[in-house]
């Protein structure tokens, strides 16, 4: 054999064994499905995932926001999608397990339905008023319920979210006249809060931080299990007498069930590698997140186990 047939053949070979070790997955860009309106804080964090999971890949993870029915839209078409890796969705707190308690038929199961892949992290919900009340604490929250003439209206951003859940948690146990005012995301539910048109809400953390932190909603009290570093002097909503509702907006990447379990795994791993990237440290800093690095199986079995937790809770307190 000459030496350039001898090169040619080394040439062919090494490029038979490279395209060989080319992963037959992803070999086009995936689409994530968010079942939460753009610009809230659950929708933020899956771009910004999605961002970095598009490089780690080499492909496009294409952001699709599919609401509507409190994220059950969006949950039921990943549910329903083919289980091949080119579908995957976020989703979490509110709407596998608050949402698709407070309905009658969901669309799906929010364990056998999906593979549950990797934890994104959770911000807590927090209780903020309009200023012009003059609201500055729970208590002062209880008395302005009491004294209004009808129904306190009050904002989250959306049927089965935690804010939801938490509010209607405090007017049920307290007795309150109040009415629940849904959107669909915390974005829009924020612009009613500082324009005046309803006094009272509870929104995630991430989504009402700079606005309490400017003075232009004041915080009453905080769902996590621990007071925020930005706010050391507001209380949880458990050192106020509400310990069931101690909990944050949990969100996690999700895949259809069946999908295979080397995918799931290798958007496991990259996922927790992501999680603790400097900038991705920062915004949970910032956000007051709280990221857990679980594995797949962990990651069900905490879902399962919140599912346990919460269903009874809600169906009892705030189903009507």
């Amino acid at each position: 054999m000459t030496r350039h047939a001898l090169l040619l053949a080394m040439t062919i070979g090494i490029t038979g064994a490279a395209f060989a070790q080319k992963p037959e997955w992803p070999n086009k860009p995936i689409k994530m499905l968010v079942p939460y309106g753009a610009g809230g804080a659950a929708d933020v964090v899956a771009r910004l995932f999605s961002d970095h999971l598009g490089q780690a890949f080499g492909q496009q993870f294409v952001v699709e926001n599919r609401t509507g029915g409190g994220g059950l839209i969006g949950a039921a078409a990943l549910a329903r999608a083919e289980p091949d890796g080119y579908t995957l969705g976020s989703g979490g707190m509110s709407v596998h397990v608050l949402a698709a308690a407070l309905s009658d038929n969901p669309g799906f199961d929010p364990v056998k339905d999906f593979t549950h892949i990797a934890f994104f992290g959770g911000a807590p919900s927090i209780m903020v008023a309009h200023p012009a009340i003059g609201v500055k604490s729970m208590r002062d929250l209880l008395a302005y319920a009491r004294s209004q003439t009808k129904a306190m209206p009050y904002v989250s951003s959306g049927t089965g979210t935690v804010g939801h859940v938490v509010f209607e948690y405090v007017v049920v146990k307290e007795k309150l006249n109040a009415v629940h005012i849904p959107y669909r995301a915390g974005s829009a539910a924020v612009v009613d809060l500082l324009a005046g048109r309803v006094p009272v809400g509870a929104l995630n953390w991430a989504t009402a931080r700079q606005h309490v932190q400017a003075g232009t909603l004041i915080p009453l009290g905080v769902s996590s299990a621990k007071r925020l570093p930005q706010l050391p002097d507001l209380p949880t909503l458990s050192e106020l007498g509400y310990p069931d509702i101690e909990t944050t907006t949990w969100t996690m990447i999700s895949g259809p069930a069946g999908l295979p379990k080397p995918i799931a795994d290798a958007v496991n791993r990259e996922v927790l590698r992501i999680a603790v990237k400097p900038e991705l440290k920062k915004h949970f800093e910032n956000e007051g997140e709280e990221p857990r690095l679980m594995s797949s199986a962990e990651l069900t079995g905490f879902v399962q186990a919140e599912v346990a937790r919460w269903v009874p809770v809600v169906r009892t307190m705030v189903k009507k």
